[in-house]
């Protein structure tokens, strides 16, 4: 079936669904697979809890006579070629965003602000992967005036791929660091992926959101229509901010190249947030939205995901960043405590998993640095940190972490837990 007929029935779906045991009425049913699943095995189940198509690349599952069943070369690749049909038809401007920190964080910034005055779709949680982007594009309706689409990779390629299936007119990479560099290879194999967002726009004339004083993304963005904020003094910013304070909600004052000073009290742990800050008052500012909606929606956003929020419970303070840590990332964050004017201070710290070779390295250096942070307690969780030389409580698990909790439960502290989501520290926040 070509993807134009593909698409006239999809206009008479509710949705589309990769998961048989939620399939709303009306909805189109993809039938992915995985390494544990064979999405064509359910295919029948997703009719009969109401979906109204079902879309499968196994001949074997077709049932005779049922038209209701569509059958597709690959089905993975089917719903992206749709979702970029669909993206060309609709036509609504997109703003693609990548990078190696801050992305999700950044995105919802960019939306909040952008909320103030469109109606804007954006990735929700963080589907940015190659299954979660085309399920983000086909949300959209012509009621969307603009959409803020998150992409994420952990391997060479995985960027352009995305790209290509988005077609952005407008893109931000927020940084580049070390994350992911199993699949990477490499700082410099990170740069490069994450510059596919670039080439992309470089190509097709799209206009680029730029963090001015990042000496890595600024060297590879020759040949593109530039927008730059920052917190430096060049001329050429088009906003330019700087910190305040972090006590502990990062406040920050922020200015438009013609516009009046502001002062912008945030919800936000950690002064690293300012460029996440500025890149989405820049964004929101280049499409017209006013300065005043801009400090409203900046000073409203609240996270609630697991990223730089300060959470208060009876017995502590949390700053919970537990989504995920890389050594960028976990460099930032430990400056940020160190630098904190509170006390007294505690850090529970997880692996930084998918290090490759690098991983005993980078493991070292967070415990090198916590030696002179001048944090009262400390507590580190995994097998890398475990290796270290040090001298600080090590624990296998998060679960010996729970049991410690149970026994003697840490109270009175500033209590930063950050670590690689796989080492589960997002289960602590409720005990401590």
């Amino acid at each position: 079936m070509e993807i134009s007929e593909l698409y006239e029935i999809f206009r008479k779906c509710t949705s589309i669904t990769t998961d048989s045991r939620d399939c709303p009425a009306g909805s189109m049913f993809f039938a992915l697979k995985g390494a544990s699943f064979n999405g064509n095995a359910f295919a029948e189940k997703a009719l009969d809890k109401g979906s109204s198509y079902a879309v499968i690349d196994e001949k074997e599952y077709a049932v005779e006579g049922d038209d209701r069943m569509i059958l597709v070369d690959n089905c993975l690749e089917t719903m992206q070629k749709l979702a970029n049909y669909h993206r060309r038809k609709i036509g609504t401007k997109i703003i693609g965003i990548t990078g190696t920190n801050g992305k999700t964080t950044t995105k919802e910034l960019i939306t909040a602000v952008l909320s103030e005055k469109y109606n804007v779709l954006c990735t929700q949680g963080n589907l940015n992967n190659h299954i979660g982007v085309p399920k983000t594009l086909l949300r959209l309706t012509p009621e969307h005036d603009i959409a803020v689409v998150e992409m994420g990779a952990n391997h060479p390629g995985e960027i352009k791929t995305l790209v290509n299936i988005v077609e952005p007119d407008y893109g931000i990479i927020t940084n580049v660091g070390k994350a992911h560099l199993e699949g990477f290879g490499s700082f410099e194999g990170v740069i490069k992926t994450k510059g596919e967002l670039y080439d992309y726009l470089r190509t097709n004339h799209g206009t680029v959101f730029i963090d001015g004083g990042n000496e890595h993304l600024m060297n590879i963005s020759e040949g593109l229509t530039l927008v730059k904020y920052g917190t430096g003094n060049d001329d050429s910013l088009y906003i330019r901010g700087e910190v305040v304070s972090c006590a502990p909600l990062l406040k920050f004052k922020w200015k438009k190249t013609d516009g009046n000073r502001h002062e912008t009290q945030t919800n936000l742990i950690g002064s690293y947030n300012i460029c996440n800050m500025l890149a989405a008052a820049c964004v929101g500012l280049f499409f017209g939205v006013t300065e005043q909606q801009v400090e409203h929606a900046l000073e409203s956003y609240k996270p609630e995901n697991n990223r730089s929020q300060l959470d208060i419970t009876p017995y502590n303070k949390l700053i919970v960043d537990t989504y995920n840590a890389n050594p960028t990332s976990m460099a930032a964050a430990l400056a940020n405590f160190r630098d904190m004017e509170v006390s007294p201070k505690m850090a529970i710290l997880g692996d930084m998993r998918e290090l490759g070779a690098a991983s005993s390295e980078e493991h070292r250096k967070v415990t090198d640095f916590l030696k002179t942070a001048g944090i009262d307690k400390v507590w580190l969780v995994g097998e890398e940190f475990g290796r270290t030389e040090c001298n600080f409580r090590k624990f296998r698990n998060v679960e010996e972490v729970k049991e410690e909790i149970a026994r003697h439960r840490p109270e009175g502290y500033y209590i930063l837990i950050k670590g690689s989501n796989g080492t589960k520290l997002f289960q602590l926040p409720e005990l401590l």
